[in-house]
């Protein structure tokens, strides 16, 4: 009897050992499905904060999660409601399947499941159902697969990336983000308990739908884990007493125009990087939006900020409200080429500084000037006369600007603009004197690194939104001629009502109001600002200084309350006023001048002589040169005396022909003979 009892014992086991060998090839051959979802695009700003998300494909939310990235009270009571056995058992928790099954056929019905929380992550890898026995089945055998090709971290990251959280939310971070506008870093016992709620039934718990479902199961949740020991009772009463979210919340969408050509430019990348500040942009969006609605309608504000020390782009703001059509709010005007008026002024004068063509303290005729074919005149049709170089920057005159230009060479100023970083767009194949008052198309960007190049000594500053640049900065100016032009523009006043700072500052308009500038720099920060239609349409009485500057100022008091300091003079910075300025430095003289005959006299611009005038209503009268007050004679009679003006207008004195004078204040004359008809 005992032989035959071994024999019976001997054989079980090898029908056992027959038995376990043919499951352990049944879950070997699992065919395990595509570990690896598409999750959605992110972009992220320097510290690692969501600036942006993207649905993926089907349209759903869903943001890759690592157990690191969750607070680990969220884990925990999902282990303790949903699997208390799950760090233990082997993808199957056969206590709880017979215990389940057990409480059924005595019920009559199912009263607990014995899904495991890896029998989930199965369901949710096939997106499979439960009810069915295949179904279940085929989750059992996937799920003692999964055990054995992953860590149960690994198999809680699934989870935390897949789980349903109603509507098209998937995902503990798409829930949070939508629930409670925060990551999941850090939750409280009753945000972490909806967390395991909402997954058991998606559709009837969603909390922006279904408010008094949610609460319910959250408090389930919160009553069970409390008697795991999970969290004490205390603690679970009073999150029973918090109010569950009633409203989905939306993603984060800053920088929506940087967002998508990085998507744009890296299809294939998934998280991108940047060098932005989510306060610092989120903060000037908000005065973007401000500032374009003050201006008026169908206009729009860009806003550019760099660190200049290192090139990072801590902000780039493309438009005032990206989904405004009347705005234009989807283009990025940081990247769209504009005149950009007299903002290139402060680079023509220090390339004059590094040429030894004039000093700060230099003196320089601002008069009506013909050079060649091209008149330009000054933004206000007044002239100044004779003045410093500093204060002819300062008020942003246009006559000296483009005396020097002529003295430089355009060709010059151009490659200089492209030294700094700028590819500047000009209508003709060779630059002429207008790009100095910006007849050449240039991007916010581009005088963003300009002024970036001023504020760091000379040097091009290397603006980058990812990462760092690898070569060496080049130079622009000398560290000398930078300062000299700071230091002109540090002695800029302030716009009315703002305050005042440490700040570089030079505004811009553009031919026929188009556009409004204003950029600047204080010791670390370079700012850019734009205003305008995006369609180019002009803005009647729009200027830089009313429009763009005060922005400015108010984009510097949001980077940080005060300004840093603009940096000391350079040791060979020759400081002096213009009577201790070397002999050739005390006033400028164009280069060709010695070959010139020197004469300020008066010359007449209109009408030209010896022509054919048609003058039914009066006749026009211009002159460029000379010291006003002028007088005007006809045919040898004073018609007009005493003018400082130099257009007038003389009523119709007749047809045929007409000799007319002007003679300026030291009675210097220029002559003219014309045929009215």
């Amino acid at each position: 009897m005992r032989r035959y009892a071994l024999f019976l014992l001997a054989g079980l086991l090898f029908a056992g050992a027959l038995a376990r060998d043919q499951f352990d090839r049944w879950v070997a051959a699992t065919e395990i499905p595509v570990l690896v979802i598409e999750t959605s695009i992110e972009v992220l700003d320097r510290e690692g904060r969501l600036l942006r998300a993207f649905t993926v494909d089907d349209g759903r939310w869903r943001l890759a999660a690592q157990p690191a990235q969750v607070d680990p009270l969220y884990p925990a009571m999902l282990i303790a409601f949903e699997d208390r056995r799950f760090l233990r058992h082997h993808g199957v928790d056969w206590r709880a399947m017979a215990r389940a099954a057990g409480q059924a056929l005595w019920h009559g019905r199912i009263v607990s499941g014995g899904s495991t929380l890896t029998m989930q992550v199965a369901r949710l890898l096939e997106d499979g159902t439960t009810g069915q026995m295949a179904g279940k089945l085929r989750q059992l055998r996937l799920a003692l697969a999964l055990e054995r090709q992953l860590t149960k971290d690994e198999i809680l990251a699934i989870y935390f990336e897949r789980a349903p959280f109603g509507g098209n939310l998937e995902g503990v971070r798409a829930a949070t983000l939508a629930y409670f506008g925060k990551e999941p870093h850090r939750l409280t016992p009753a945000e972490a308990a909806l967390l395991v709620a909402i997954p058991q039934a998606p559709t009837s718990r969603r909390p922006d739908r279904h408010l008094a479902n949610a609460s319910v199961a959250r408090d389930r949740v919160l009553a069970r884990v409390a008697r795991a020991g999970v969290i004490d009772h205390d603690t679970a009463e009073a999150a029973r007493t918090t109010p569950v979210p009633a409203l989905r919340r939306n993603f984060p969408a800053h920088a929506p125009h940087l967002a998508e050509r990085l998507r744009a430019e890296h299809p294939l990348r998934d998280v991108h990087l940047t060098t932005l500040d989510r306060d610092l942009q989120a903060a000037l969006e908000d005065l973007a939006g401000e500032s374009a609605r003050q201006a008026g309608d169908r206009l729009s504000t860009a806003i550019v900020v760099a660190d200049h020390r290192t090139g990072d782009l801590l902000a780039s703001v493309g438009s005032a409200d990206y989904l405004a059509e009347t705005r234009g709010g989807w283009l990025d005007m940081t990247r769209a080429l504009r005149s950009p008026g007299s903002t290139l002024k402060p680079l023509v004068y220090g390339l004059a500084f590094d040429a030894g063509l004039a000093h700060p303290e230099t003196l320089i005729e601002d008069r009506p000037t013909a050079f060649g074919r091209y008149a330009p005149v000054n933004f206000d049709g007044q002239y100044r006369g004779t003045l410093r170089v500093r204060r002819a920057l300062q008020m942003s005159l246009n006559i000296p600007v483009v005396s020097l230009t002529q003295a430089i060479g355009p060709a010059r100023l151009v490659a200089r603009l492209r030294r700094a970083g700028v590819e500047p767009v000009i209508p003709s194949d060779t630059p002429g004197l207008a790009v100095a008052l910006g007849g050449v198309g240039v991007t916010l960007e581009d005088l963003v690194r300009l002024y970036g190049a001023l504020a760091r000594g000379g040097l091009a500053m290397p603006l980058h939104e990812t990462g760092a640049p690898d070569a060496e900065p080049r130079r622009v100016l000398s560290e000398v001629a930078a300062w000299q032009v700071a230091d002109i523009l540090a002695g800029m006043p302030p716009p009315a009502h703002a305050a005042r700072r440490a700040l570089a500052y030079k505004t811009g308009t553009s031919y026929g109001h188009r556009d409004a500038w204003a950029l600047g720099f204080d010791g670390r920060h370079v700012a850019g600002v734009w205003i305008g239609r995006p369609d180019g349409t002009a803005v009647p009485g729009a200027f830089g200084g009313d429009l763009a500057a005060p922005v400015l100022f108010e984009t510097f008091g949001r980077i940080a309350p005060r300004s840093e300091p603009l940096p000391p003079p350079p040791p060979a910075a020759l400081l002096s006023s213009t009577a201790e300025l070397p002999l050739p430095l005390q006033r400028f003289r164009p280069r060709n001048a010695v070959f010139q005959t020197a004469t300020d006299g008066p010359k007449l611009a209109f009408p030209p002589p010896g022509t054919e005038v048609e003058a039914r209503d009066g006749l026009a009268l211009k002159v460029r040169d000379g010291t006003p007050p002028f007088t005007w004679l006809a045919n040898g009679m004073p018609v007009i005396v005493g003018t400082r003006e130099r257009e007038s207008f003389l009523p119709t004195p007749g047809k045929g022909f007409l000799d007319l004078s002007v003679i300026d204040a030291e009675g210097r004359a220029a002559r003219t003979s014309v045929e009215l008809r």
